[in-house]
């Protein structure tokens, strides 16, 4: 399974640069290989100063060795070697109108012995979530639409569940908001009496491979949008609510910087230019007080499309 999942997010990684570079038409990716001291490595790809991407970066890494202690600790484990594959990415766009992305998905083994030829549990986890700056409810709908669309193909059950999960974990509980208007997040997907490994294989890379259908739509609607200083201002307030939320919260990043991953490739999920202004306020009846408005409390947007008539 590891070798399957590994060459499908290297596979995963060149379809998606492709696609980012397509639209943004100026920018490249540049390559950057490394090695983690504890073993295994990755391949960092990230693109700056294009017509569209101001900063992003599509990370693929496969890392195996003995389990730091902190890891230990979660996994309730005295001692233990482990394997781990994921894609990770995060795309940055210059314009206010363009919403930032992130999505990843990994597969995880744990082992009885140094060996690694013994596999005491496995299990796959992943999603993607859209953080816009200026919200049309249109892209929202697109986005979770189209990963409604991949789930289903796998289980009726599996997009509420996951969307739910999504609306809870990307919640920065310090500012009682959302990070932005979600989308999806599983974890910890083991074989169960109703789906295999095989089929938890099937549902993430079929999710995997809805990344792009679900984001290049949305770009292309909003690159060409005009904005002013003043809501480019806005959009690197809302930044500096990615950062509290990637640096407070997010697991990944935690897990790549306990267990040795290259800092570079982890925090590269971090905006280039954020603003922390004090007690910042919107204008009321705003469009921007119309995004903070929306974060506050889940919504369906599944259900809300059908209520209502969306430009």
């Amino acid at each position: 399974m590891k070798e399957r999942f590994s060459d499908y997010i290297f596979d995963l990684q060149n379809q998606i640069c492709q696609g980012l570079e397509e639209v943004d038409g100026k920018a490249k990716f540049r390559h950057d290989d490394w090695e983690r001291k504890g073993g295994g490595g990755g391949h960092t790809r990230v693109i700056k100063g294009g017509n569209v991407f101001e900063k992003g970066g599509v990370n693929v890494s496969t890392v195996h060795g003995e389990l730091p202690d902190l890891i230990r600790k979660r996994f309730e484990v005295e001692e233990g070697w482990f394997w781990a594959g994921g894609i990770s990415l995060v795309i940055h766009p210059w314009s206010p109108m363009v919403p930032t992305v992130h999505a990843n998905f990994r597969y995880f083994e744990l082992y009885e012995n140094e060996q690694m030829d013994e596999i005491r549990d496995s299990w796959f986890g992943g999603g993607a979530d859209l953080t816009p700056y200026y919200l049309w409810d249109g892209d929202a709908i697109h986005f979770h639409q189209v990963f409604k669309e991949a789930c289903d193909i796998h289980g009726s059950d599996l997009y509420p569940r996951f969307k739910k999960q999504c609306d809870e974990y990307f919640y920065n509980d310090h500012r009682n908001e959302a990070r932005g208007v979600g989308g999806l997040f599983f974890d910890y997907l083991r074989e169960t009496g109703q789906r295999s490994m095989e089929d938890w294989y099937n549902f993430t890379t079929g999710t995997g491979n809805a990344f792009l259908k679900s984001y290049l739509p949305i770009v292309r609607r909003r690159k060409d949008e005009e904005y002013d200083e003043e809501q480019r201002y806005f959009q690197e307030i809302r930044r500096g609510r990615y950062v509290e939320f990637n640096l407070i919260h997010d697991r990944g990043t935690l897990f790549g910087l306990k267990t040795d991953g290259r800092t570079e490739s982890i925090l590269m999920s971090l905006p280039p230019q954020v603003r922390w202004d004090y007690d910042f306020q919107v204008k009321e009846g705003s469009r921007e007080a119309y995004l903070i408005d929306r974060l506050k409390n889940p919504i369906d947007w599944i259900e809300y499309a059908e209520k209502q008539v969306i430009d």
